[in-house]
């Protein structure tokens, strides 16, 4: 299944663009082997995207879990929230279940998909380490897209390693910079994440390669991350 989004737009010009009101260029990176990465800079205008951003700033009810990696419990270094639809199977992971809002709770985003996971990185401190999104129930080939608001942030995206069988757990205590050196493979990329960009995985994204967002010390804003997968 194929998710189905369109760019959202507005009468106002982007300042950042006034020449070139709503163009929507698209970056697609094939990754080989039945793998993609679609990547659109301006996915919403900038002033769309900070009505977005103020709405989920102030209205969504973050929370900090507690989650257990490689057996010890930790809190999860990024703020998040869980909306689903009814009757979709629980989310669980390293040890969590957070509990799923109704769409019915946040009008503003009821049209958007079938289950939105928001994630709240509150500065350059909190992250998510490396991993994949295969769970089970996003089926063999799923096809995940990534809404920014807020601050630049690098996304990190690279080869699976040949021989290791754990490294589509999460690994969110060890560094982005540490986990590149262990790789034995060459093939890594980076995104920079915008201010209303989308991106896209699509294909066997999820089972031949793992994704990141590091550390970065120098950022002390905030990025607002909408997370949208079909749950099966």
């Amino acid at each position: 299944m194929s998710l189905k989004l369109k760019a959202v737009s507005d009468s106002d010009t982007d300042p950042k663009n006034p020449n070139n009101e709503n163009i929507i260029k698209r970056e697609i990176v094939d990754l080989r082997n039945g793998s993609e990465v679609l990547y659109i800079q301006r996915f919403f205008t900038y002033d769309q995207s900070w009505k977005w951003f103020h709405f989920l700033n102030n209205h969504i009810p973050w929370t900090r879990p507690t989650v257990r990696v490689f057996g010890r419990s930790c809190l999860q270094p990024r703020d998040t929230c869980y909306v689903a639809s009814p009757g979709l199977p629980e989310l669980i992971y390293s040890g969590y279940k957070p509990h799923a809002y109704s769409w019915d709770d946040y009008p503003p985003l009821k049209d958007i998909l079938d289950a939105v996971r928001i994630i709240w990185y509150k500065g350059g401190n909190d992250y998510v380490g490396w991993h994949s999104d295969d769970e089970k129930l996003y089926g063999l080939t799923p096809e995940i897209a990534s809404v920014s608001f807020g601050c630049d942030r690098d996304f990190f995206l690279k080869k699976k390693p040949c021989k290791t069988s754990n490294v589509s757990k999460r690994h969110d205590e060890e560094p982005a910079s540490k986990r590149l050196k262990k790789s034995c493979h060459a093939d890594q990329y980076t995104f920079k994440l915008k201010h209303g960009s989308l991106l896209v995985m699509r294909g066997n994204t999820q089972r031949d390669w793992i994704h990141s967002v590091p550390k970065r010390a120098k950022v002390d804003t905030t990025r607002i991350n909408l997370t949208f997968r079909h749950v099966l």
